[in-house]
């Protein structure tokens, strides 16, 4: 029986190329000689050191135009406000990894709805639909494209 997975993963290698290549930027940039301003990254969370607001704005778009070059979609970005302090700022990027339950549900809901004949099942962060016709599945692919959701989705593991 046809099936495939529903995941939305990011890598964590290219997110940690991506932010050496944006601390080298941020290193060599005029505006920021001297201020220290700097990328750490952390498993799946990026925290942006900076002087200002200002400057942790311009990081930030640095960071996100870095990430779309190494292929890493900006909409798994969960981005915090900024905390400044005296004359330090710091800002918080989380990357989102796995479908939550709540979306989990939304998505089998959507699936339900379509009326086509294939199950969806959670299977932890991850959700499985199986069918009978592989064309069903495609339809499947082609509907949660089209859904306004806001975290990217990955189909994976296309079983015949």
């Amino acid at each position: 029986m046809p099936s495939f997975d529903i995941v939305s993963e990011v890598n964590l290698h290219e997110a940690a190329n991506a932010v050496d290549q944006a601390n080298r930027e941020v290193g060599t940039r005029f505006d920021f000689k001297g201020t220290g301003a700097h990328y750490e990254l952390d498993g799946s969370t990026i925290t942006l050191h900076g002087e200002n607001e200002f400057q942790l704005r311009q990081m930030l778009d640095i960071l996100q135009l870095k990430l779309g070059k190494r292929g890493i979609d900006i909409a798994c970005l969960k981005i915090d406000p900024p905390q400044v302090s005296g004359r330090a700022a710091r800002q918080t990027v989380i990357l989102r990894q796995g479908i939550d339950a709540a979306l989990a549900k939304t998505l089998t809901r959507l699936i339900k709805d379509s009326k086509l004949k294939v199950q969806a099942a959670i299977q932890g962060e991850q959700v499985r639909v199986t069918g009978k016709q592989r064309d069903d599945l495609q339809a499947v692919i082609a509907l949660l494209r089209g859904a306004k959701l806001d975290l990217p989705l990955q189909f994976t593991n296309f079983r015949d």
